[in-house]
């Protein structure tokens, strides 16, 4: 069974339906209220398109701690029914049927229970879904609403007979396999392209011909779609030397000083993982007070889980305990942390990149960017990005390190490819400078150089004065390159030419002339 609270983000922040609002990360939108969808907002959207779409917008940031911490109480409320409840993400969980559902008479009974649990405890809308397996209950949970005439599927719950998985599926596009793995989106893509677009046209593909051509991920993608989820939850002991355990002395009265005992704890145990060629897709967190009192959850991630991800999960885990309801609220500070890694596997070998994919380099970069704006303030620390444009200037952009995602951006950007007429060739140049500074430029008569109507030179540029400095020989030049931009607006209509100049000093310069006045926007090495 799996419940899935829609537009969890938003639910976490208070923000009222009714309201167009959305959650940005990395400058796009990940999460939008019913009303901003109405307005044609979804998620993936740059800021800039999504103002653009509905101007009245409320913008709030992405806050994975602030999900988390509300969150507790859906998982508290459905602990009620279960033991053992598994967190795949803020706004997502789960937990094997079998017992509950004999327990309250069947898996629609349960599914009802479940279902007013969690609409006691949190505003919103949850749903609830149930099938053979974690990635098909998912879906159900997801986009039943979109097979509401289906007999098993009413007020919000989607059960799927056991055994109905496959046909269930079938329907469904293989785009829903993208956040199965982390090779999900390269995968669907090539499918796609090769004409499989369902995943019942997967499911009819011969399994070992999908594992000669794509591996490991081609396989577990035909399993999936069969029907057959290779990853059910897992309820037995992991082996005795891989629990890591601290003991805090005096106990932790802050979530901080917990947190920081939870980092070399998470490190302990990932080394002993590396050690064995393993990595942890799931990880039982347990805090315990000198009361007494004990707290679990079990988080799941569909990668692997780094040292940093099992540390930052146990600071979620205690900041929703503390900030609970007054009846589980612990009463005394936290005397034990524990981390039992309830799923292993082996471990991916992979090319460790400067920015590129889940490497070390990436998380520890972002970390320290994050510390530099906590020195000096919120978007002290900025990171290039490429953009499209016809000038250097407007090639390459400074943007807060705050709006990007370090850990998988790439610095190249849509748009930047495009065809831009009027736009330098390279190599581009250099350095450009910040604001450009005038200069002049005569023909061997001393007679200023300029630009006809046809986008010609009217003389050869024989004289180069910067800033009022000396003149300077020109060994060569090329150009112009003319450009007419926005035409149709009078207010912010320009129209500029180009001219790349090498000085007899061995100096390469880039020069642009707009209303008869020339400047210096860049220099080549």
């Amino acid at each position: 069974m799996v419940v899935w609270c829609a537009d969890w983000p938003l639910v976490a922040a208070g923000v009222a339906m009714a309201v167009p609002a959305v959650v940005l990360h990395a400058n796009r939108v990940v999460a939008t209220t019913p009303a901003a969808r109405a307005e044609g907002i979804r998620t993936g959207l740059r800021r800039r398109e999504a103002q653009a779409r509905c101007p009245h917008l409320d913008l709030l940031e992405h806050d994975p701690a602030r999900d988390a911490r509300a969150f507790e109480a859906v998982a508290g409320a459905v602990e009620a029914v279960t033991p053992r409840v598994e967190l795949t993400r803020p706004g997502v969980c789960s937990f094997p049927t079998r017992g509950p559902s004999r327990y309250f008479g069947g898996d629609e009974a349960l599914a009802e229970r479940v279902t007013a649990l969690v609409a006691d405890a949190v505003a919103g809308e949850s749903r609830v879904g149930v099938a053979d397996g974690p990635f098909a209950a998912v879906l159900a949970a997801r986009r039943g609403p979109a097979w509401a005439e289906r007999p098993e599927h009413r007020g919000g719950i989607c059960v799927v007979p056991p055994g109905a998985t496959p046909a269930f599926l079938a329907p469904f596009p293989v785009r829903v396999l993208e956040d199965s793995s982390v090779d999900g989106a390269a995968l669907t893509d090539v499918l796609v392209r090769l004409g499989v677009t369902t995943l019942a046209d997967l499911a009819a593909l011969p399994r070992a011909d999908l594992l000669a051509r794509f591996g490991r991920p081609g396989e577990r993608a035909h399993q999936l779609a069969s029907g057959e989820d290779a990853r059910l939850p897992d309820t037995r002991p992991p082996p005795p030397d891989l629990v890591a355990v601290i003991e805090l002395d005096p106990p932790a009265e802050r979530v901080d000083a917990a947190a920081f005992a939870a980092k070399r704890l998470a490190d302990d145990l990932h080394e002993r993982l590396a050690g064995r060629g393993l990595s942890c897709a799931q990880v039982l967190v347990t805090a315990e007070t000198e009361h007494g009192e004990v707290h679990q959850r079990c988080w799941r991630h569909e990668g692997a889980l780094t040292a940093a991800a099992m540390a930052e999960r146990v600071r979620w885990q205690l900041e929703g305990w503390l900030g609970s309801s007054a009846a589980s609220r612990p009463t005394a500070g936290i005397a034990l942390l524990r981390l039992e890694p309830t799923e292993v596997g082996a471990a991916r070998g992979r090319q460790l990149g400067f920015w590129g994919g889940e490497t070390a380099s990436a998380e520890r970069a972002a970390r320290a960017l994050a510390r530099v704006d906590g020195l000096l303030g919120a978007g002290a620390a900025t990171v290039p990005e490429r953009r499209g444009g016809r000038s250097p200037a407007e090639a390459v952009a400074l943007v807060p390190a705050d709006a990007v995602d370090l850990t998988e951006r790439s610095l190249t950007r849509a748009g930047v490819d495009a065809p831009w007429p009027g736009r330098l060739p390279t190599p581009s140049p250099a350095r450009v400078l910040p604001v450009p500074v005038r200069v002049e430029v005569v023909d061997r008569h001393d007679r200023p150089v300029g630009v006809s109507g046809r986008g010609l030179a009217t003389a050869a540029p024989a004289r180069v004065r910067i800033a009022g400095g000396p003149a300077q020989a020109v060994a060569g030049w090329a150009g112009p390159w003319p450009v007419d931009e926005r035409w149709w607006d009078t207010a912010t209509h320009r129209r500029r030419a180009r001219f790349q100049v090498l000085t007899e000093a061995g100096i390469a310069l880039l020069l642009a002339v707009e209303e008869g006045q020339w400047w210096l926007e860049a220099t080549y090495d």
